[in-house]
């Protein structure tokens, strides 16, 4: 199956695109944007891997779904376009980034700009239906991003893995600890950084520390 993906994670996910799973996966999308409206828009479905090349990888932050609000999803995890308003749990990481680093909130969410310095913003589950959260799950999404982040951990070495909340600590299982950092902490969700599971992990100095000291530019948040 031809997809439309950055060549380097072309190269790393071929076996996956010729999989049965996978071609039962694209039918079902198909199917779905052509009876449903869905996000992100067609175009951006790969847009983590489109922005972030695989050889340039440095940080990967695990999501679940995309926003499933007219005009929030645009294929990076947590981030919508400028102009949108920001999600709760996006407004929640630039506090900790501000609490953090001593950065000024930021005047947009959209983090393309992460993507390009080299963090991968992966969604577990790369589509949704407008206003149905979780609606393309178990399609086979889970098992494609699974194999995202196992070439990752294989192939590459000294990335740091942002693990925030259950399902991403779960979903981040299969990384060898040994050549990689992980992070983890709660949810940036209210739900969960309300009830003092988020603020103050400090994620995003310690990444930097560790890319430093491993030699790396740091990461502008």
């Amino acid at each position: 199956m031809n997809v439309n993906i950055e060549e380097g994670w072309k190269e790393q996910l071929n076996e996956e695109f010729e999989k049965p799973y996978f071609a039962a996966l694209a039918n079902f999308i198909k199917e779905e944007y052509s009876n449903h409206r869905c996000y992100p828009k067609g175009s951006h479905i790969f847009a983590a891997f489109d922005h972030c090349s695989f050889d340039d990888v440095r940080v990967v932050i695990i999501g679940q779904d995309p926003y499933h609000g007219a005009g929030q999803a645009n294929g990076l995890c947590f981030s919508v376009n400028q102009g949108v308003a920001m999600p709760p749990s996006l407004i929640n990481i630039f506090k900790e980034i501000e609490t953090d680093l001593g950065k000024p909130f930021p005047t947009h969410g959209d983090l393309e700009r992460w993507a390009k310095q080299g963090v991968l913003l992966l969604n577990a589950t790369l589509t949704v239906r407008a206003n149905q959260a979780g609606s393309h799950q178990n399609k086979g999404w889970e098992r494609f991003t699974d194999a995202v982040i196992e070439a990752v951990s294989k192939h590459k070495e000294n990335v740091v893995f942002l693990l925030w909340g259950g399902f991403a600590k779960k979903k981040g299982a299969k990384i060898d600890s040994a050549k990689h950092c992980i992070l983890t902490t709660g949810h940036p969700s209210p739900l969960s950084a309300n009830r003092g599971y988020w603020f103050g992990n400090k994620h995003f100095s310690q990444t930097n520390k560790y890319l430093k000291d491993k030699g790396y530019s740091t990461i502008d948040w």
